[in-house]
C-alpha cells in the first residue's frame, strides 16, 4: 500500500476518535433539557354538541362534555365536578334561546318541562301574547312562519248611510300593527325542519298591552289578515290608536290613500 493511503486512513481514524470524544463530553457534561410547556388546569363543561333551535326538546344527543381551562369556564357555566349527572338533569328541558354547536349550556336559556310556561318564559318583559284566527286567505298562504315580522290588516264592510244615494256597500282595509313578531302558528313556536309552510288556524302574536286592546277591538269590527313582510325590512311604523265613545279611530304613520279616505274627519294625520 502506498504511503499517501496509509496517510489518508490516519487522519480519518484520528478525526473519527476526536468525533465520538466530543460527543461524549457533551452528553456527560449534564446540559439542560428544553424547557417544557406549563399545563394549564383543565375543566369539563357542558355544552351544545349540535345546533339548538328555538323551542326545541332538548335531547342527550344534543349534549356533550367539552374540557375547557379552568380560567376561561366562567360559574354560569355547568362544570362536571360540580353536576356530573347534568346530561341526564337537561334532557326534556325546552331552549327559550337557540344554541350553536359548541356554546356552554346555560340554564338561563333552557326552560325545564314541568317549570312555567314556555310561551310565558320566551315572551320579554312588557309583552303580551294574544291569538288570532287565521287561514290560506288570510294568513299568506301558509307561508308565514314563527319568528317571521307580518302587518296586521283590518278589511271592514260599512253599509251606506241611511240619508246616502249610495247602494252599495263600502270596503275598506287598513294597516293597524305593523312589524309584528309571529310567536307560532297553532301550537307551533318553531318551524319544523325541512318544512317550508305551516297552514294552521291560529297565530300567536307578540304584542305590546296597548296593541292587544287595539287588535282585540278590531276583531269585532271586521276581518284581520296578516301580511308577511320582507326579512330586511326591519323599519318599524309607529301606530297610535285612539279610542272615543263610539268607535275607533286609528291614527299611524304612512297612512295610504285607502286608509285616509277611511279615516274619520277627527283622525289626525303624522
Amino acid at each position: 500500500m502506498k504511503p499517501a493511503r496509509f496517510i489518508v486512513l490516519a487522519i480519518a481514524l484520528v478525526a473519527g476518535a476526536l468525533a465520538a470524544y466530543l460527543a461524549s463530553s457533551s452528553t456527560d457534561s449534564g446540559a439542560p433539557p428544553p424547557p417544557q410547556v406549563a399545563q394549564l388546569p383543565t375543566i369539563e363543561v357542558l355544552v351544545a354538541k349540535t345546533d339548538i333551535g328555538l323551542g326545541q326538546t332538548v335531547g342527550p344527543n344534543e349534549l356533550q362534555w367539552q374540557t375547557w381551562t379552568q380560567s376561561s369556564a366562567s360559574g354560569n357555566f355547568i362544570r362536571r365536578p360540580d353536576r356530573p349527572e347534568a346530561i341526564t338533569q337537561i334532557t326534556g328541558s325546552i331552549a327559550r334561546q337557540p344554541f350553536i354547536a359548541g356554546e356552554p349550556i346555560r340554564e338561563q336559556k333552557l326552560v325545564r318541562a314541568d317549570g312555567s310556561g314556555f310561551m310565558a318564559a320566551i315572551l320579554p318583559s312588557g309583552k303580551r301574547a294574544i291569538s288570532t284566527e287565521i287561514s290560506a286567505e288570510t294568513g299568506a298562504g301558509g307561508f308565514i312562519l314563527p319568528n317571521d315580522r307580518v302587518d296586521v290588516i283590518l278589511t271592514k264592510r260599512e253599509k251606506p248611510p241611511a240619508n246616502s244615494e249610495a247602494q252599495t256597500d263600502t270596503i275598506s282595509s287598513q294597516a293597524i300593527l305593523t312589524n309584528i313578531r309571529v310567536l307560532a302558528i297553532d301550537q307551533a313556536p318553531k318551524e319544523k325542519e325541512g318544512q317550508n309552510a305551516v297552514l294552521g288556524k291560529t297565530a300567536t302574536l307578540e304584542l305590546t298591552p296597548g296593541e292587544v286592546e287595539l287588535l282585540s277591538a278590531s276583531r269585532q269590527s271586521g276581518t284581520l289578515s296578516l301580511a308577511l313582510r320582507s326579512i330586511a325590512d326591519n323599519e318599524k311604523k309607529n301606530v297610535v290608536a285612539e279610542n272615543n265613545t263610539s268607535n275607533l279611530v286609528t291614527v299611524y304613520r304612512g297612512a295610504t290613500t285607502t286608509e285616509v279616505l277611511n279615516c274619520k274627519p277627527a283622525c289626525g294625520r303624522k
